[in-house]
């Protein structure tokens, strides 16, 4: 069985994390991605947080299957090349400082005459237009102008950041839908390739629910809450006689009358006035109070059971070695072995999403710098002299 996106070439040019996201997710599904690097150096992402021989284990899994060219696009040999590269793909993805391409004769306008059916996704900051387009923005700054920053935290205190680079992925996501948009589109409107404009701070903004039309509305600024879900009663995480919290998620009208049923509590069970969630919010701390002081009685486990056998939606906090070794996690494939180039076995996450039909698969392991730049250059007719003269001037 074909993959759902066999056949389909893309060329990656981006770095770190939001368009190298992207070019994974269509890699596992069957795209075939070739990446570009500074020659010597490398994505960046080689060396953020822990390494192994000197390269981040994140590569790991930020960057298989893929290949990867080592190319100087700053030189008029590695633009050339990258017009060769582009000519024959169906996607180019790039997450550059908005400007950059047009400087190097790679803008949408050329590269579109180049190739008509090229689909363009850039991921950038703030987006190819506006006020602050040439900006510089990473995630984090866009977390914070799209607004999750402001809500992150514990009321009266210092926002904080959500725990991993949230911005890049939800705009490299925002991105993969595009292109598959795109793709869709060129199918039935003659073969013609379009341009993507992804912007950080607008994927996570897309992420933020009811903010916007409450404060038009009623002029509510959302404000940071802690662990509890604002508005919505009870949902919060309380803690356990062991010093664990437990997650309940308690909001569902006919949910919240069997909680309160297993904690004991049949008077706040058939209280109307909590009958229904908006009831339930006017009263929220008392609900807590009545949650926590069942929770704090019991070991986590213990909790837990009682609220899985009631069918109320609850969890732990899960840390990493839960995930580890958490059984639903290995039997759905979440967490797959591979290898690093000295033969060391690695823990990577698994595919998302599942398609029954279709499923994506690691076919390759991350690339060492340049692996296939060789290769490349020669499908595209850099014959070996040059490839050789062009290594001697860190071109490639």
């Amino acid at each position: 069985m074909k993959k759902p996106l066999e056949g389909i070439r893309v060329l990656e040019m981006g770095q770190l994390i939001a368009g190298p996201f992207a070019g994974k997710m269509l890699a596992e599904f069957g795209a075939h991605v070739t990446k570009i690097e500074p020659p010597g150096t490398g994505d960046p992402l080689r060396k953020w947080r822990l390494l192994h021989e000197g390269t981040s284990l994140w590569w790991a899994a930020q960057s298989r299957n893929k290949e990867s060219v080592t190319l100087d696009l700053r030189s008029p040999e590695g633009q050339d090349v990258a017009r060769k590269l582009i000519a024959e793909s169906d996607v180019l993805i790039e997450n550059f400082r908005p400007g950059t391409l047009e400087v190097w004769g790679l803008g949408w306008d050329e590269l579109h005459e180049l190739n008509p059916g090229l689909v363009m996704l850039r991921v950038s900051g703030y987006g190819q237009t506006g006020p602050y387009r040439d900006r510089p923005g990473f995630g984090v700054v866009a977390e914070a102008m799209g607004g999750l920053r402001h809500l992150s935290g514990e009321p009266g205190r210092t926002p904080v950041r959500v725990g991993v680079s949230i911005g890049d992925s939800l705009s490299a996501l925002h991105g993969v839908i595009g292109i598959l948009l795109a793709l869709r589109h060129r199918d039935q409107n003659g073969g013609n390739g379009q341009l993507i404009d992804v912007a950080l701070y607008e994927s996570v903004f897309n992420m933020m629910e009811s903010l916007l039309p409450e404060f038009s509305v009623f002029g509510t600024v959302r404000q940071p809450a802690g662990s509890s879900l604002p508005g919505i009663a009870p949902s919060n995480a309380y803690r356990c006689a062991d010093g664990k919290y437990a997650l309940i998620a308690g909001n569902g009208d006919s949910i919240f009358r069997r909680l309160m049923d297993l904690i004991g509590r049949r008077d706040l069970a058939e209280d109307p006035a909590l009958v229904q969630n908006d009831g339930r919010v006017a009263h929220v701390e008392r609900i807590d109070a009545a949650i926590a002081d069942w929770t704090v009685r019991q070991p986590l486990d213990d909790v837990l059971g009682a609220l899985n056998e009631a069918r109320i939606p609850a969890g732990k906090i899960y840390d990493v070695a839960d995930i580890a070794s958490d059984p639903h996690y290995l039997a759905r494939d979440m967490i797959l072995d591979a290898q690093l180039p000295d033969g060391t076995s690695v823990k990577v996450p698994g595919i998302v999403p599942k398609l029954s039909a279709t499923p994506g698969t690691v076919d390759s392991f991350a690339p060492t710098l340049g692996q296939h730049t060789d290769a490349v250059l020669e499908r595209v007719g850099v014959d070996t002299a040059t490839r050789e003269s062009w290594r001697s001037r860190g071109i490639i």
